[in-house]
């Protein structure tokens, strides 16, 4: 009904209604196209700013300068050991793992390192070894390779020997240089989640191991250089974390497979003992890459998954020291009976520069780790001579960070690191050397320590230096491409430009305006040789706000509109929009947002009294909604797989079909042929096998079987098909998004392990009935679309003239939109669901490890 006046904020855009047309400025293709365009800067720029590599370049090597109290140093990584798994006691009171826990008690030292989030084997390694946290940009390459080449105790010793996994061992000898480090790996096949006994890639390093020495003895050679110093022997032992994954760290076959390693560990040390005839040179160190949730999975931070165990004994290393009382937050010390034995935690980054002061190395280049001198057995001007040279290593990375810094930007503009300016470096050193030269260890150490700690904060000030201006940059393009296209949108559906395009003459003025500004940037850039992506970053706010200024016309008539309306209503109206954005934020952070906004969402019809006209529909809509809400209030991680809920989801989804199809088979819009029967059944079909092929693999795995060819073959295949299925199904609204219901349902079904394969159902019921929802809610303007709607067919183009044009009431479906969206996304998980490995969820697909393959899969399940 029109009117010739706007007396409400509800008929605001019902006056304003007129047919769709493309933007003036650009055609819809165009508009298109720009819109991915700066949509995939506004990707790539995530990764530019904070995944940006931290590794700098052109330090010089750092060495303590008296002589090292071991000759060789001997690495076992137990990959996935938990901090508890090695030191709790059985319920008998005797321990996991008696030689190692015989060795903390009378050898050696020990504690808790305290690995960071991604805690993930890659990354893991490479603080271990490299004593730097993983450089975030290799998440790129599936932690696989670092984009970067880095240094290593490896790579400083004089020969390294190695012994593992192909996923590990060959990242460092491909950053070493020369051919001094040396890798025996088992093939990548043996890494199967689904073999019937993981603990014997642990076996097979142990065997291989004594092989190698065995075989020495016979090769000159190799015998020589195994008694040079400066000696590193790698052990990475993959079965406990393989065994975690697959049976949960307290499975039999986890406790079984850490007392294997530990059995291994004590006839490893008793060979190497003897063949070096026990000259007291070597050092042995034990720890783990990063733990293991109680359900079988790692990558996120918690603390199951960031305590790893730390036990080192031989030569340097002190000697058990018993205390009266510790001061430790948890109750570990307690647990493990362990009171009266001194605990020194670390970072695990620490652990590097130990490796490197046992053996007389250079510290890593790249470490970020403060030596932990409580492990050292050695006099105290070693200790404090071992911590000089560990804060100049640091300090030189400092250094380079800040010239490089300096170098690109422009004086005026460059704010150094106040704290550690090149006085206060100078002042530092010597004053440290001093101390030293008057045997003021303890003062030299501490202020080294404080050094240390300065140059770490001031290398993470000028790795994030430039993060505030180009994050402001990408805000301000996000910012005006949002205001374009609300433009765009108003532009195109209402009359408000009507009078602006007879009157408004187009001024030259801004566009001059805009390309001296973006001249000006590009200028400061160029002298500052900034990379070439900046340039991206920077220039982008400038095409995209001069496109807002000239819709500076639709601004003015849109404000003047509204200023019309009664404040009382554009008030409430800003309030609501408000609450419904802060809805959509808090989600991200707090899953049960999403239920209160599904109860909101259910009470929707009751508030319109939209439920007068439509009882039946409303009390589906409202029952769906509080179905849907209990999701989000369900777990996401640490649940054990529920097959039997899996395998419901499959038959409930088999039941409906039946039932869609005898529906379908009455309206008006049968099935056109035997063609259009054949793809439902085949589909039907799909859902059946992928239901029996979740039963049959999990059973499979579950007796230690392995994954079934047939299974796995079904598997992929299923997923290949289901995303051209759909085309192949009827062209009508109603059948065709049933199809792509059911082929989504197929490859759901076999990434599920629980509760969450009912969740598609439950949303895609939700989403047909909004449908009906919404045309009901077409009736307040007197506009009904059934008729349409059911004979509307995707193979025709449609104009959108033909039902209806712009209301208010769609700013509210557009809300919806994007919440239920949201809710797709975060119904059954967030991001700490994808970044917790856990590969249950792909053992339909593949058990053998593949951290690219099993990746995907699990991110298109998210």
């Amino acid at each position: 009904m029109e009117t010739s006046h706007c007396p409400g904020l509800l008929s605001l855009l019902q006056c304003w209604a007129l047919p769709w047309w493309p933007p003036v400025t650009m055609g819809v293709p165009v508009f298109i196209l720009a819109g991915l365009l700066v949509h995939f800067v506004f990707l790539a720029s995530i990764f530019d700013i904070y995944f940006s590599s931290p590794l700098v370049h052109g330090m010089t090597p750092q060495q303590t300068p008296l002589p090292p109290p071991a000759k060789r140093l001997v690495l076992f990584v137990a990959d996935g050991l938990r901090a508890d798994s090695l030191f709790e006691l059985n319920s008998n009171n005797t321990p996991q793992a008696p030689y190692l826990r015989a060795i903390l008690e009378n050898n050696g030292s020990w504690g808790i390192s305290h690995t960071r989030v991604p805690t993930e084997s890659r990354p893991g390694h490479v603080a271990l070894i490299a004593g730097f946290y993983e450089d975030v940009s290799a998440v790129a390459k599936g932690w696989k390779e670092n984009p970067v080449e880095f240094d290593s105790v490896f790579n400083e010793s004089k020969h390294t020997w190695s012994w593992g996994s192909p996923d590990i061992l060959p990242m460092f000898a491909k950053g070493a240089t020369g051919d001094h480090v040396y890798t025996f790996c088992y093939t990548a096949e043996s890494e199967d989640f689904g073999a019937q006994d993981a603990a014997e890639l642990d076996t097979w390093v142990f065997d291989h191991v004594k092989s190698f020495f065995n075989s020495s003895r016979s090769n000159q050679t190799l015998f020589s250089a195994l008694n040079e110093e400066k000696v590193v022997l790698f052990l990475h032992l993959l079965g406990i974390d393989t065994n975690g994954h697959a049976h949960r760290p307290y499975s039999k076959e986890y406790k079984e497979n850490i007392r294997k390693v530990d059995e291994g560990v004590e006839e490893i040390v008793s060979m190497l003992e003897s063949f070096y005839g026990n000259d007291g040179k070597t050092a042995y160190i034990l720890t783990s890459d990063h733990g293991m949730t109680d359900w079988g999975s790692h990558g996120a931070g918690h603390p199951s998954e960031t305590l790893t165990p730390l036990i080192a004994w031989g030569a340097g290393v002190n000697y058990p020291q018993e205390v009266t009382s510790q001061l430790f937050e948890d109750n570990f010390l307690k647990e493990w009976k362990l009171e009266n034995l001194k605990r020194m935690d670390v970072n695990q980054a620490d652990i590097a520069p130990l490796m490197a002061s046992l053996i007389g190395v250079p510290f890593p280049l790249n470490s970020v780790g403060t030596l932990p001198l409580e492990y050292l057995n050695n006099s105290d001007h070693f200790k404090a001579e071992s911590m000089f040279t560990n804060a100049v290593q640091v300090l030189e990375q400092f250094k380079v960070k800040m010239s490089q810094k300096k170098r690109t930007t422009l004086s005026f503009l460059f704010t150094p690191f106040k704290p550690l300016s090149d006085s206060e470096q100078i002042n530092f050193l010597k004053k440290a050397r001093l101390y030293i030269q008057q045997q003021k260890y303890s003062e030299a150490v501490s202020l080294c320590k404080t050094l240390i700690n300065l140059a770490l904060k001031g290398l993470s000030y000028y790795h994030t230096y430039d993060r505030l201006f180009l994050g402001l940059s990408i805000a301000v393009s996000f910012v005006g491409w949002t205001t374009y296209v609300i433009l765009v949108i108003i532009k195109t559906h209402t009359n408000l430009i009507k009078a602006a395009q007879i009157n408004n003459k187009e001024s030259t003025g801004p566009l001059y305006s805009f390309m001296f500004a973006g001249m000006i940037i590009a200028f400061f850039l160029l002298i500052q040789a900034s990379p070439w992506t900046y340039y991206v970053y920077c220039l982008l706010p400038v095409p995209i706000w001069y496109a807002v200024v000239r819709e500076l016309h639709v601004i003015q008539d849109l404000a003047a509109n509204l200023w019309s309306l009664p404040v009382g209503h554009s008030v409430g109206f800003l309030l609501i929009c408000i609450l419904g954005i802060e809805l959509l934020v808090f989600s991200f952070f707090y899953r049960s947002t999403l239920t209160v906004g599904l109860l909101v969402f259910a009470g929707w019809p009751v508030i319109t009294q939209m439920w007068v006209q439509a009882k039946r529909t409303t009390l589906i809509w409202t029952l769906l909604c509080v179905f849907l809400a209990v999701f989000p209030l369900m777990p996401v991680v640490g649940r054990e797989p529920n097959i039997p809920l899996v395998i419901v989801a499959g038959l409930t989804t088999l039941l409906i079909s039946c039932f869609s199809l005898a529906s379908f088979s009455r309206s008006e819009n049968k099935y056109r042929g035997k063609e259009d029967l054949k793809v439902y059944f085949y589909q039907m079909f799909s859902i059946a096998l992928s239901t029996y092929v979740v039963s049959s693999t999990h059973n499979s795995l579950k007796n230690k079987q392995g994954l079934p060819v047939f299974n796995q073959i079904v598997s992929w295949m299923t997923l290949a098909s289901s995303s051209a299925l759909p085309l192949l199904s009827p062209t009508l609204l109603f059948q065709r998004l049933f199809s792509i219901l059911l082929s989504l349902m197929a490859t759901y079904l076999l990434l599920s392990t629980g509760y969450e394969a009912l969740f598609p159902l439950v949303l895609s019921g939700l989403m047909l009935v909004w449908i009906q929802m919404e045309q009901e809610a077409l009736q307040h303007y007197g506009l009904s679309l059934r008729s349409k709607l059911a004979v509307f067919n995707f193979a025709y183009a449609t104009d959108i003239t033909q039902f209806r044009q712009l209301h208010l009431d769609d700013i509210r479906r557009s809300f919806f939109f994007v919440f239920f969206i949201v809710t797709a996304f975060f119904g059954t998980g967030n991001i700490a669901s994808v970044n917790s490995f856990d590969p249950a969820s792909v053992y339909c697909f593949l058990t053998v490890f593949s951290p690219f393959m099993m990746g995907g899969l699990l991110l298109l399940k998210h």
